[in-house]
């Protein structure tokens, strides 16, 4: 890890133990390193940092481009170096660019729902992660979050937010990436497993669609 990351990563952890109660389940399923693709509920804005300040390796992450818009939170993705993509837009250099972080063997984080969630609860999910895996034979590994909508109202009335990082078991999804018109349907049948372990990782109430 460059130094300027290793240097984010710990002032962000130093913050998220002053500022927050920060509980994480589930460590011993975190695997040695990559290739690996976190997935992770979408809630707030502070739900990419927080996978990245829990995870014990260098992660690649995907984000929305609006998120550089947000104060504090924007200048830390912008300074670690993550790659912004936009929400409605098929780009193939992001895919590239991902594809090429996993053949690395390297660790990419993204929000399989690929925006925050309105209803504060699991939507449905975007075919992204799922085409990545089945692309580059990549395990997923779910994360579900609970506490980071209640962070701002917490902080307003300066109480420490209770954050729950769940770290489930990784999986693959079963590939090869098939061809021709079965293409779709294989990516969002691996679309569904991925939310569904999501959504395992999480109380009924943070479940939405999949509940």
């Amino acid at each position: 890890m460059s130094s300027r990351r290793r240097l984010l990563v710990g002032i962000l952890r130093g913050l998220l133990r002053l500022l927050t109660r920060w509980e994480v389940n589930g460590e011993e399923n975190l695997p040695k390193g990559g290739p690996l693709i976190v997935v992770f509920n979408h809630m707030a804005h502070l739900d990419g940092p927080l996978v990245m300040a829990t995870v014990p390796w260098e992660i690649e992450a995907l984000a929305l481009s609006d998120l550089y818009e947000v104060p504090v939170v924007g200048q830390l993705l912008r300074l670690y170096g993550v790659i912004p993509v936009h929400r409605d837009d098929y780009d193939r250099k992001i895919l590239r660019r991902a594809l090429d972080v996993l053949a690395e063997g390297k660790v990419l984080i993204l929000a399989p729902e690929a925006r925050q969630s309105r209803t504060l609860s699991l939507e449905r999910g975007r075919r992204g992660a799922a085409y990545l895996a089945l692309r580059s034979g990549a395990p997923v590994l779910p994360i579900g979050l609970t506490g980071t909508e209640t962070v701002y109202p917490e902080w307003r009335h300066f109480r420490r937010p209770h954050l729950r990082v769940n770290i489930g078991q990784s999986f693959e999804l079963r590939g090869p990436l098939a061809r021709g018109p079965e293409r779709r349907a294989q990516v969002t049948g691996g679309r569904d497993e991925i939310m569904r372990r999501i959504a395992a990782l999480l109380p009924v109430q943070y479940r939405g669609v999949y509940a």
